[in-house]
């Protein structure tokens, strides 16, 4: 099957993102196989981009995807009362059908966002039957994802290396990747985190695990743990040397800018990280405080850089946002660019909405203007899931009807107020 998207503004991102005016992308077999001006195709479905900003799909490197139907329920909290509330009091309620509709849910917010890929930091893994319902949500959605399986909890006792194996050699669904989401040794001791190297090298998952502060990368340095395959989420408080370990090691980080700011993890470190050539992504972590798309993601980083006195550019955002996100999750070789030979994972905004238009500089307006209600296609390996601000092939309103009745029950389980009803 072949796609031209014909006459775009179109923004490719590798090496370094620039701008093609009136240009087309011709797609063939989910693969794109030509970026240009003037390319003709016999045959080939035609997606008039005339004024529309053409680009590769945002890729996101962290996010608790269970938590959408805990949307805005800690907004005013801390890392400390986020654990307590989120971990602690709604987490045990979770039944295997509200992992399900939240993963569905969550999945389909990212895409309507631009977000063709989304790294699923799940740890609501109370039963097999939960992370099947995870998995299934995921799937069902159409997203391209990475499944990090989280152990149900953070002391060793808890930890389920039988699982591990069962998600690493099921057939996933869909678009799906599976990966090991570490609790230690940052919530967990050091031997479980080194049982958990072994076990992700050995079924060859790529790892990830959250750390702020300093001695989490020394430990693992110490351990012999560090590695290409290992991506550290947030890493606030990381002293030079600790950076310097994670980029001599080819470690890879996941910054969440806007999380990291409200709840108090401390400064972003979106510039030091590539300042000591760490290749960095952004992640939306969780919805429960912030918004879930990446465009807010994108102007909290900007934004947090700019203050601390960095010279972060648009560009450069950008490039985090889609092929160096990519790169962070060991795809850039698929996804995060229009070069060809790549996965067509593709978004168009509408140039002349309200809020964005005039566009003077396409990528400066992605980065600082743009937002979820300016998308309005999105194609995940060559297929529309989204046309004309729609989601497609996908029944929306039962999506809503699941995760509304799930927050309802979870959080009369956990005696928190009633969500409003849509």
């Amino acid at each position: 099957m072949r796609m031209l998207i014909a006459n775009g503004t179109v923004i490719d991102t590798d090496p370094e993102p620039r701008v093609l005016p009136g240009a087309d992308v011709l797609v063939e077999d989910g693969v794109i196989v030509a970026v240009g001006a003037g390319l003709g195709a016999e045959d080939a479905e035609v997606v008039d981009a005339t004024g529309l900003i053409v680009l590769p799909g945002f890729v996101d490197t962290h996010r608790h995807v269970w938590q959408s139907v805990l949307r805005s329920a800690a907004a005013d909290a801390t890392l400390g009362s986020y654990l307590d509330l989120v971990l602690g009091r709604f987490a045990p309620a979770f039944l295997a059908e509200d992992v399900y509709a939240a993963n569905l849910w969550g999945a389909l917010e990212a895409l309507d966002a631009g977000i063709t890929t989304v790294y699923d930091w799940s740890h609501i893994q109370l039963t097999p039957a939960h992370t099947d319902a995870a998995i299934d949500g995921l799937g069902e959605s159409g997203i391209r994802a990475v499944f990090g399986y989280a152990h149900p909890g953070t002391d060793d006792a808890s930890r389920r290396e039988d699982e591990v194996r069962r998600v690493a050699s099921r057939g996933l669904p869909g678009l799906l990747t599976p990966a090991l989401a570490a609790w230690g040794p940052v919530y967990g001791s050091v031997e479980a985190a080194q049982a958990d190297w072994r076990l992700a090298r050995d079924l060859g998952l790529r790892i990830s695990v959250h750390a702020t502060g300093t001695g989490t990368v020394e430990r693992l340095h110490r351990g012999g743990l560090l590695g290409a395959d290992v991506m550290f989420v947030h890493g606030n408080g990381f002293t030079d040397e600790a950076m310097k370990l994670v980029a001599d090691s080819g470690g890879v980080a996941s910054v969440a800018p806007a999380v990291e700011s409200q709840m108090g993890h401390g400064h972003p470190e979106t510039g030091r990280f590539r300042g000591f050539g760490v290749t960095t992504g952004f992640g939306v972590d969780t919805v429960t405080d912030t918004p879930g798309d990446m465009f807010a993601v994108m102007r909290a980083a900007f934004a947090a850089e700019r203050s601390r006195g960095g010279s972060l550019t648009t560009a450069e955002v950008l490039r985090m946002a889609t092929v160096e996100g990519a790169a962070v999750l060991g795809m850039d070789d698929r996804i995060g660019s229009l070069r060809p030979g790549r996965q067509a994972d593709v978004i168009m905004l509408r140039a002349g909405d309200l809020g964005l238009a005039p566009v003077h500089d396409p990528i400066g307006a992605v980065v600082t203007a743009a937002g979820s209600a300016n998308v309005d296609t999105v194609i995940v390996a060559g297929r529309v899931v989204k046309r004309a601000g729609r989601l497609v092939d996908v029944d929306t309103r039962r999506a809503l009807d699941l995760v509304s009745r799930s927050a309802a029950r979870i959080a009369e389980a956990a005696g928190t107020a009633a969500p409003v009803a849509p």
